[in-house]
């Protein structure tokens, strides 16, 4: 859902954002290495994928969206960006780790080492596909004002 009433200002923080995920996605690399708690480390590759789409969505759409079911993210951003839908099928795997690595469970709460290789594989993905659109999106920018001028 986006935000309502959304400072006008946001629209042009994406980059802000994606400064965030990448430190997450860094967090979750020094994490992993090291042998840390496979809970903390796909916490911080939800938080990576998380922060890089709504970053491509304020880039995008210039508007915030709330909130943080990855799926949900993932179609918006899919719905900007149709090379996003490739995202949409594995960003369930995310929704599961937002409360559950961060809280006691109820029930056991392990994280295999194929779906923490997966977790990480797919954050480096999106962090990746959201800086090259950023990135040549404002490159496009620049040259066209440059043509212009």
């Amino acid at each position: 859902m986006a935000r309502r009433n959304s400072n006008t200002n946001d629209s042009r923080r994406y980059y802000e954002w994606l400064d965030h995920a990448e430190t997450d996605l860094r967090s979750a690399r020094i994490l992993d290495s090291v042998g840390a708690d496979p809970r903390t480390v796909v916490y911080h590759c939800h938080q990576t994928v998380e922060k890089a789409l709504k970053s491509f969505i304020l880039f995008k759409q210039k508007r915030h969206l709330d909130g943080h079911n990855i799926t949900f993210l993932t179609r918006q951003a899919a719905r900007a960006d149709r090379r996003f839908e490739k995202f949409v099928e594995r960003s369930p795997l995310f929704n599961r780790y937002y409360i559950e690595t961060r809280y006691p469970t109820d029930l056991p709460f392990e994280i295999e080492p194929a779906e923490l290789r997966e977790a990480t594989a797919l954050a480096e993905e999106v962090y990746a596909a959201v800086a090259r659109e950023i990135a040549g999106e404002l490159k496009e920018d620049i040259e066209e004002d440059g043509e212009k001028n």
